[in-house]
């Protein structure tokens, strides 16, 4: 049996090696299967959290509590990886893994200095900002918020150290540890809800997040320290490679900042919508976002590194062939997929969710949110391919007029369909703003690869 395992595994790399599309192929297929299992556990989680809490006021409380600091995490963390990632690959090739190593140490200067004080801002400001968020919350369900986000507040941190250290990691092409560890989430979410969520109540839920963050760290760092990276902060200057990762960072962080606005605007929006409407939008999202990590953290893993050595090379001939290829298979998935998950809408909330304290009612709604959401799918899975491709062309301006175009467009759109929709016009608006997005970036992405040639 071990030995037919070996074969097929060895039978398998040599496939795999045959052509860049196939490593792209066989590094999605892996990041792809275990992002799948980690999905797969945030979906129990999703259920236990249902089941415990249902659309009442005290998840509102923490969906609201918990939107600043993720909102930061999109923002300030997320934007290190498309930062990065490029410019440590082009280092290593060009200087060695000595240069890379300083690179990455700097980095982790910046960056931990960074996300202390983005982290201190918004606990000096949370008493003014929640109270905003949360428009329609009543003194009490306002108090508790406040405090939710207190305990949730040290995960921006820590998730900033988790994106730089699996950035690494795929960058080096490891791809299964920095895909396998998010699992540590939600398994220590569920754990912790159903040990103490009858004594704790929703303070389970922050405990577990936070506990859950934590330990995916700790996987991370110990897959650094095996293939010899040393996570001791060190400042080596201001590099030219340090240089351009901060001046790449900056556009990132802008175009996020208004793209992760889009998410704080519409459970915003939809908090003036009455009780529970801020769970409903957040659990009318949940099949879809499933369906679409799974794709698009396999796709845009997989293909990152590689599009960012075929700038480094030049090779503009393989970067067209493989970009060509993959919206090719996109259409030819999602439109299915998406046809499919919309028809099924209500099936498929009642039997994830209804129960418990989560009613026949709230699956009737939840499911009208979705069907809205779906809609999204092949746009959004397109436009991770240009977005991609650009950061690895270090035309991350790009990326930030894009959002600056999304943003207005999704306030607007959410101000029209939501008096006529209700809750299911903010997914409808959402799905409509990708569409745009990716008409706009499709143009910019050969704009900018033809500049590139010249």
């Amino acid at each position: 049996m071990i030995s037919a395992l070996r074969l097929g595994f060895n039978r398998w790399v040599s496939w795999a090696e045959y052509s860049v599309n196939r490593r792209i192929f066989a590094a999605a297929i892996t990041v792809g299967s275990f992002t799948f299992v980690v999905k797969l556990a945030a979906a129990a989680k999703e259920m236990v959290v249902a089941h415990r809490f249902g659309t009442g006021d005290a998840l509102d409380a923490f969906l609201i509590a918990f939107l600043l600091p993720s909102f930061a995490i999109n923002v300030v963390a997320g934007s290190f990886n498309a930062a990065l990632i490029p410019t440590f690959i082009e280092i290593r090739e060009r200087e060695g893994r000595k240069a890379a190593q300083q690179l990455f140490s700097s980095i982790m200067v910046w960056s931990t200095v960074l996300l202390i004080a983005v982290s201190a801002i918004l606990g000096l400001t949370a008493s003014y900002v929640l109270p905003i968020l949360g428009s329609g919350f009543l003194l009490e369900k306002l108090v508790l918020t406040r405090s939710l986000f207190y305990l949730l507040l040290p995960v921006l941190l820590i998730s900033g150290l988790i994106t730089i250290w699996a950035a690494i990691l795929q960058a080096r092409e490891r791809f299964a540890l920095a895909a396998a560890a998010p699992v540590m989430m939600p398994v220590i979410t569920v754990v912790t809800i159903l040990a103490l969520g009858k004594v704790l109540g929703i303070y389970a839920l922050a405990i577990g997040v936070v506990g859950g963050f934590t330990l995916e760290a700790a996987l991370l760092a110990w897959g650094l320290k095996h293939q010899g990276f040393s996570l001791i902060p060190r400042w080596h200057g201001m590099s030219p490679p340090t240089s351009q990762v901060m001046k790449q960072y900056a556009p990132m962080v802008a175009g996020a900042f208004l793209m992760s606005s889009t998410n704080l605007v519409d459970q915003s929006m939809a908090a003036m919508l009455g009780p529970g409407s801020v769970s409903i939008l957040s659990y009318g999202n949940k099949v879809v976002a499933f369906t679409l990590s799974i794709a698009s953290v396999a796709m845009s893993t997989a293909i990152f590194p590689h599009f960012s050595r075929m700038v480094a090379n030049r090779d503009w001939s393989s970067i067209t062939h493989t970009l060509r290829t993959y919206l090719c298979l996109i259409v030819l998935v999602s439109i299915p997929v998406s046809a499919l998950l919309a028809y099924f809408s209500e099936p498929l909330v009642r039997v994830i969710f209804e129960r418990g304290a989560f009613t026949q009612m709230d699956t009737h709604n939840v499911a009208q949110v979705q069907a809205m959401y779906v809609l999204q799918i092949a746009f959004y899975l397109s436009g991770i391919l240009f977005v991609r491709l650009i950061s690895a062309m270090k035309g991350n301006w790009v990326l930030m007029c894009s959002a600056i175009l999304s943003f207005p467009l999704n306030i607007i759109l959410n101000i029209v369909l939501m008096r006529y929709m209700g809750v299911s016009g903010i997914a409808l608006s959402t799905s409509l703003v990708y569409a745009v997005s990716l008409a706009f970036l499709s143009v910019m992405s050969y704009r900018t690869m033809r500049k590139l040639m010249n």
